[in-house]
């Protein structure tokens, strides 16, 4: 029997999907729930599973290449005897033109009974943070042994895969990705194959770092050339087509930032950020303004159950993501922060989970450390209200007494869908956010 494994939908919005790296080669052996390849969706790579016992016949998608959600993109084939006809019957369908091996499967099990059937199910896609993704407990690692470092060991599967090649020992190694997971880079430098300088088995590295990234296309761009986007850039691209149909407005305040600066620089050797605070002090404003929580639908306002604040961050490579810091009104400043360092660090390597950039309820747009001093955000799809914020810059003002004196401001721009929230609602949201700021930021502390 053979099987066809199918792109999956790995995010709400992904149409389609690049492939990173086949981690199973043709012929090679294939376990149920194990990683046979990864997949770069619109925000993230992530490790996609066969659902299937057997052996990787055929690959119909290339890496480098994309795939759109549903695709067959590979044929696992159940017994090596059948590996053959699997590389057939995608032969078959390239020549047909088709975009998938569906048709020819229907055909090569009508013809050659016993030995094709059809697969409703899609391959599950995961994370791939745990060392026994790609097998059980008692699997032996590529020296052929079983560590017992093994159970705390984060590997990806490309790594995986080149410490069996090389014989290397994992339970010697330190990973330099992020939360310490051991890379490829790293197998290469202990089997002495790194382009960098040699590295040993055993040497230390810091496990903060993330883990090396492609180079962006467009960096190395040479004039006049035109550059393709990449899947992050092009999921943008739809999301802001999309932002074109809803009727918006802005709205702008001036807020001082005095004690909230002063608040900042207390706290800020403790691990808090200001990125931190400011998601903190808009959940604590949006418990007093829930409609500014909500999104419009055909059937009404949706009203969000939760506030989950999402904090738009550039991408080195090119596009934006958003990580979201879920129930930042209920969070402490302290682990708010150590979270969103965490979600940083991981939505530049592209190590996040769907969950944590796709269920933000109200967005931040934060271009304050540019030096930018104002400046309008669009709408993401699915949300009522996003909040551009610009920097805080000293200020020459009147003061309440009539005196003349300096203050720290900063320009806010809110955007609103206008189907659902007024201008007053947002003017009032704006009002009690600039008056929590000014007047109390100690709050954002307890």
């Amino acid at each position: 029997m053979i099987h066809e494994v199918f792109m999956p939908a790995l995010s709400s919005t992904m149409t389609e999907g690049k492939i990173v790296s086949w981690v199973k080669s043709p012929g090679d052996k294939v376990e149920k729930g194990e990683t046979v390849v990864i997949v770069e969706s619109d925000k993230a790579d992530m490790d996609v599973e066969s659902f299937h016992e057997g052996f990787l016949a055929a690959i119909a998608t290339p890496v480098g290449e994309a795939a759109t959600v549903g695709a067959t993109i590979a044929l696992v084939a159940e017994t090596e005897a059948e590996i053959e006809a699997a590389q057939e019957q995608l032969g078959s369908a390239d020549t047909d033109g088709s975009d998938s091996a569906s048709a020819s499967t229907k055909e090569a099990a009508a013809s050659t009974p016993g030995a094709v059937s059809e697969v409703a199910a899609r391959d599950s896609a995961t994370p791939a943070p745990a060392a026994d993704l790609n097998g059980s407990d008692s699997d032996t690692d590529g020296a052929g042994s079983a560590p017992a470092k093994r159970e705390r060991l984060i590997v990806s599967p490309r790594a995986r895969k080149l410490a069996k090649e090389h014989k290397i020992d994992l339970s010697g190694l330190e990973g330099s990705g992020p939360h310490g997971r051991i890379v490829a880079e790293d197998i290469e430098a202990a089997a002495g194959k790194s382009k960098s300088a040699p590295a040993t088995a055993t040497a230390p590295k810091p496990a903060s770092a993330p883990a090396p990234r492609r180079e962006s296309a467009s960096a190395t761009a040479g004039p006049g050339e035109v550059v393709a986007l990449n899947t992050l850039q092009n999921a943008v691209v739809r999301n802001m087509v999309a932002s074109l149909e809803v009727p918006t407005y802005h709205v702008g305040y001036t807020i001082t930032t005095d004690k909230l600066d002063q608040l900042y620089k207390q706290i800020k050797p403790k691990g808090v950020t200001m990125s931190a605070l400011l998601a903190k002090a808009v959940a604590l404003a949006l418990q007093k303004h829930p409609l500014l929580n909500a999104y419009y639908t055909e059937q009404g306002i949706q009203h969000a159950s939760q506030i989950n604040i999402a904090v738009a961050v550039a991408m080195a490579d090119g596009g934006l993501i958003t990580p979201v810091l879920q129930h930042a009104d209920q969070a402490d400043i302290y682990s708010l922060s150590r979270t969103w360092k965490d979600l940083v660090e991981r939505s530049r390597a592209k190590q996040l989970q769907p969950e944590e950039y796709s269920s933000g309820t109200f967005t931040l747009s934060n271009l304050g450390m540019f030096g930018v001093d104002r400046f309008d955000a669009i709408l993401p799809p699915g949300q009522g209200a996003i909040l551009a914020i610009g920097a805080s810059q000293p200020q020459v003002v009147a003061t309440k007494d009539g005196l003349i004196g300096v203050q720290r401001q900063m320009q806010v721009n809110l955007t609103c869908d206008h189907r659902i929230i007024y201008g007053a609602h947002g003017a009032a949201f704006l009002q009690d956010l600039a008056k929590l700021i000014e007047t109390d930021p100690q709050s954002l502390t307890l």
